[in-house]
């Protein structure tokens, strides 16, 4: 690239006189409460027993661990914001916003009264909105900004619907006090529940058809992109942990659950290869990853759907906060390298590295030992997981011999991880009503994995890359709304 150089001109960031304070303290503040929400899940380990106030909040397993993990991801965020930001006008209406989102997400997965829940959940929503609004004089942020806010009212809208229904049946107030009774519901009232449950998982985490807010929030400002994919897409997961023991009470919601996911799983891979920009690459991956997260719940493993979204929270912020230096990387006339590794051998190397990678899942978690969901769990675990080592493999400049011995190599550690991170969350999350559910294999889960299969080897061989008609589906598919967009030169200049 003309007038590249690889020199460093980044410094310290120098604080003015005329600096706002506020970004400063809120960063030392989201820094304070990761470490005492490390101090406060350390303890939940060690002492155990319920913390909670009665009616109103109640701290467990999965209140800690997501304490931890947000604000993780917000101290990161608002130390990058530091230079990001510095200088704007938004500045510190950017960090309250930050902080804001913070502290509702916290008080979200500690809320046990349905109506603090479902007010922490539209909160959530409202401020992300203003967090992809963030600069006003821009049409095409606000725009972004109306879409998403758009839908994350009528996410807020169905989980109201779902709550009013589950108290009117219960006639319980809380979280906890719903899932004791959840063995009494079913009829109409319960299906109402359950479908405006599972609708409002899927807006909330961006599933296909409702992706459309997410591919379309690219004028939020970086950090904003990160904290977004990294946590707020991820509470459709933690949605359906909550309230786990009403959506196992048919089967039927369940397998309607895996069919949504494994058509966002799929259709969110075939997106990512359409796009072009790096954080259109990485919106249509945050869909595909959710719906895999969302397949992870509807086979009854709701320990694995959060040991999913922290992982990939953790990807997704890095990939997001170095955007920059993957647009770097891959500069006008940089030479890419051959894909290679389809042939014959290929073919052995990655089948053995399944089978090997599924016995691997299964002897650490032993999930898949038994003719029930497990084994699609070890299995969509094992394809993915072995998908994204061969993605790593090809992006290397090795010799096709040696990617051959490096597939197995980076992919069966990467499973092994896998599974002793969802040994690990399963372990925190024990004191919840209800972790794990396995079912009984039926011929929806037979054509969910033959689906997953089949994309996997059409992507592997790109065989999906063949078809003019379906590259243009795909393309219109994974447009932003079109008042989203930059489309002259001089909008970019402007912003």
């Amino acid at each position: 690239m003309s007038g590249r150089t690889s020199k460093r001109t980044v410094g310290a960031l120098r604080e003015t006189a005329n600096a706002s304070p506020v970004p400063v303290a809120l960063t030392r503040l989201a820094w304070t409460l990761f470490a005492a929400s490390v101090a406060v899940l350390v303890a939940r380990l060690r002492l155990g027993g319920p913390w909670e106030v009665p009616g109103a909040v109640a701290v467990d397993g999965l209140t800690v661990l997501m304490w931890v993990v947000v604000t993780f991801f917000s101290g990161i965020v608002h130390s990058y914001s530091r230079r990001y930001m510095a200088g704007s006008a938004h500045e510190t209406d950017f960090f309250l916003g930050v902080f804001g989102f913070t502290l509702a997400v916290m008080a979200l997965v500690a809320a046990d009264h349905v109506a603090l829940f479902w007010t922490c959940w539209l909160a959530m929503g409202l401020l992300m909105a203003r967090l992809v609004g963030t600069v006003d004089g821009w049409p095409q942020a606000r725009a972004a900004a109306s879409v998403a806010r758009r839908h994350f009212l009528a996410s807020s809208a169905l989980l109201g619907v779902a709550l009013t229904a589950l108290w009117r049946t219960t006639g319980e107030t809380t979280i906890s006090g719903v899932a004791a009774s959840a063995d009494a519901l079913g009829g109409p009232a319960w299906l109402v529940a359950g479908a405006a449950l599972v609708l409002a998982a899927m807006i909330q985490s961006a599933l296909i058809p409702f992706h459309g807010w997410l591919l379309s929030s690219m004028t939020a400002p970086t950090p904003a992109s990160a904290l977004m994919h990294a946590g707020f897409v991820n509470a459709g997961g933690i949605l359906l942990l909550r309230f786990a023991p009403v959506v196992t009470v048919e089967t039927g919601l369940m397998l309607t659950i895996v069919v949504v996911g494994a058509a966002s799983a799929l259709g969110g891979k075939l997106l990512k290869t359409v796009r072009s920009d790096v954080k259109g690459e990485l919106g249509c991956s945050t869909v595909g990853q959710m719906g895999f997260m969302i397949v992870q719940a509807g086979l009854g493993f709701f320990g694995a759907a959060v040991t999913h979204l922290i992982l990939h929270g953790f990807y997704k912020a890095y990939h997001f906060l170095s955007a920059g230096d993957e647009v770097e990387r891959a500069a006008p006339g940089a030479t890419g390298h051959d894909a290679g590794g389809t042939g014959v051998v290929g073919a052995v190397v990655v089948l053995l590295t399944g089978l090997a990678g599924g016995a691997t899942f299964a002897l650490l978690t032993g999930k898949g030992t038994s003719v029930d969901t497990g084994l699609l769990l070890a299995g969509f675990v094992t394809l993915t997981t072995l998908h994204a080592a061969r993605s790593a493999v090809r992006q290397t400049a090795l010799s096709t011999a040696a990617r051959y011995a490096a597939v197995p190599l980076v992919a069966l550690p990467a499973i092994g991880v896998y599974a002793l991170a969802y040994r690990a969350v399963s372990g925190v999350l024990s004191g919840l009503p209800l972790v794990s559910a396995p079912t009984e294999l039926t011929a929806v889960h037979a054509v969910v994995a033959v689906a997953f299969l089949a994309a996997y080897v059409a992507v592997e061989t790109g065989v999906h890359e063949r078809s003019e008609r379906l590259y243009v589906a795909l393309l219109n598919a994974g447009q932003p709304a079109s008042n989203t967009v930059l489309t002259a030169t001089e909008e970019y200049n402007d912003n």
